[in-house]
C-alpha cells in the first residue's frame, strides 16, 4: 500500500461500509445542520486519498434529505441510486428515483436539488463531485451561501454576513 498525504496507508479496495461515517452531520451552520439528521456520509474518496474529486456513500433514513436545495457555479455532481426510492427535488419538480438510476448536475446551469427520501426504508446512492476551487453554492429556498476558499466551505447570509 502506498502512504496517503496523511502517513497512514492508502487502500488498494476496501468494502464502502469498513470507512467510518463522517463524524458531523453537516457542514451546514445552524439552523441548517440540524435539518439534515437522518443522513449519514462516509466519504470513500477521502480513503483513498483522492484530490481532484470526491465520492460519498451515503445513506438517508426514512424522511432524511440529502442537503438543501442547492446549485454549485463550478463543481458537477453526480449521483447514483444503489438501493430505494428517493425524491429528486430540481427547478423542475419533483422525480421519483429507483435503483440504478442516475442524475448529473451540471456546474452553472443554476438547477438547484436534492434529495429527500419520502419512503419508509433506507436509501443508499453515490454521490460524487469535483473540488473546483472558487466554487459558490447557492440555495434558492434558504437564507445562505457557501463559498469554496483554501480548500474549506465558508458559509454566510445571502447579504454576505458570515454565519
Amino acid at each position: 500500500m502506498d502512504k496517503s498525504p496523511t502517513g497512514s496507508e492508502t487502500p488498494v479496495a476496501l468494502q464502502a461500509e469498513s470507512v467510518a461515517p463522517f463524524a458531523r452531520r453537516s457542514l451546514y451552520p445552524e439552523p441548517f445542520a440540524s435539518r439534515m439528521a437522518g443522513r449519514t456520509k462516509r466519504r470513500l474518496g477521502d480513503a483513498f486519498g483522492l484530490q481532484n474529486f470526491g465520492v460519498n456513500h451515503t445513506v438517508l433514513a426514512p424522511g432524511a434529505s440529502s442537503a438543501l436545495r442547492h446549485s454549485h457555479a463550478c463543481q458537477d455532481e453526480f449521483i447514483y441510486i444503489l438501493s430505494g426510492t428517493p425524491t429528486l427535488h430540481t427547478d423542475a419538480g419533483a422525480t421519483l428515483l429507483q435503483p440504478g438510476m442516475c442524475a448529473g448536475f451540471r456546474a452553472g446551469s443554476g438547477d438547484a436539488h436534492r434529495l429527500v427520501n419520502d419512503s419508509d426504508t433506507e436509501v443508499v446512492y453515490l454521490e460524487v463531485g469535483d473540488r473546483s476551487p472558487g466554487d459558490v453554492v447557492r440555495y434558492p429556498d434558504d437564507d445562505l451561501e457557501a463559498r469554496f476558499v483554501a480548500g474549506a466551505w465558508v458559509f454566510a447570509h445571502k447579504d454576505g454576513t458570515p454565519y
